[in-house]
């Protein structure tokens, strides 16, 4: 039985947008790399593999519709998560944090525009993402 989501792409590219800002935000406030900083990262790479997942999804609803140039637009303003996708989760994986660091202060960049209160409900996603991360990577 296959579980489907209720959730619509934009909705959840936001949600996984501001648990990566989160995710981002609490990394760079820890000192040196632990479990919790492996979880952070794993968490971060996890979560852009799920945006790109929507992204041909969405675009091709555009393009059902003939919106031909909003879709193309739409593709070239997520064009690089692939990218920054597979040079993070390379780093994650070889436990290379200046890599890391660099890669991830990439992405934050892509979602500066993202704005989270010190009072937010997200939580903490990240928890177990390390594990997760090695067990999809085998």
């Amino acid at each position: 039985m296959a579980i489907k989501t209720t959730e619509s792409g934009t909705t959840l590219r936001n949600r996984l947008a501001r648990s990566i800002v989160l995710a981002i935000r609490t990394l760079m406030q820890q000192g040196n790399p632990d479990e919790k900083s492996l979880d952070m990262a794993a968490y971060i790479v996890l979560a852009l593999e799920k945006i790109n997942e929507t992204i041909d999804t969405a675009a091709a609803a555009w393009e059902k519709r003939d919106y031909w140039v909003k879709a193309d637009q739409f593709r070239q303003e997520w064009a690089w998560i692939e990218g920054s996708h597979r040079r993070l989760k390379a780093a994650v994986l070889a436990q290379n944090w200046a890599e890391i660091a660099t890669e991830v202060i990439s992405v934050g960049q892509h979602f500066s525009h993202i704005k989270i209160s010190e009072k937010n409900r997200i939580g903490e996603p990240w928890i177990g993402a390390w594990n997760a991360l090695k067990r999809s990577s085998n």
